[in-house]
């Protein structure tokens, strides 16, 4: 027995406005949320084009919002934010305005204070060691490969 609430267009419209107030989302997600609702195809696309049309909806807002966010909040390097737009169906053009919104100067500046934050939290003695752990840390945060050995290296000398 399926015991799922079924919504009007109406009903559903009015939902995902706030869902889509409250934060900002990708196509993707409101498509999924729709379809979690047992909304017929034909709503959905209904539903999409009123919250676009209203500007609840906008994949480039989206984009730059979750750049800077994973960027500033979670020190997320370029690799990695790009990684994570491509899974939401990001378009090229959409990733390359979002990263416009870091620049080269704060890029680098969360890099090398990331990296010093965690070269502190390293227990590891071994000079070889720690370079691999904090290499693998930044690299893993989807900061790029040469940025991550250029200050590994600067910051642990052998």
């Amino acid at each position: 027995m399926n015991t799922k609430k079924s919504y009007t267009v109406q009903e559903a419209t009015a939902k995902l406005e706030y869902y889509c107030a409250y934060q900002e989302r990708c196509h993707r997600d409101v498509r999924e949320k729709l379809i979690s609702m047992n909304m017929i195809p034909l709503a959905i696309d209904t539903i999409i084009n009123h919250l676009i049309q209203e500007n609840y909806l906008n994949e480039e807002r989206f984009a730059r919002s979750f750049a800077r966010g994973k960027f500033r909040i979670k020190k997320w390097g370029r690799k990695r934010i790009i990684r994570e737009l491509k899974l939401r169906d990001i378009t090229r053009y959409n990733i390359e305005a979002a990263l416009s919104e870091i620049t080269d100067e704060e890029y680098f500046s969360a890099l090398e204070e990331l990296a010093i934050k965690r070269l502190e939290s390293l227990r590891e003695k071994d000079t070889l060691m720690r370079k691999k752990k904090l290499c693998d840390y930044l690299l893993y945060r989807g900061w790029e490969h040469h940025l991550v050995y250029e200050i590994s290296n600067n910051l642990i000398q052998d």
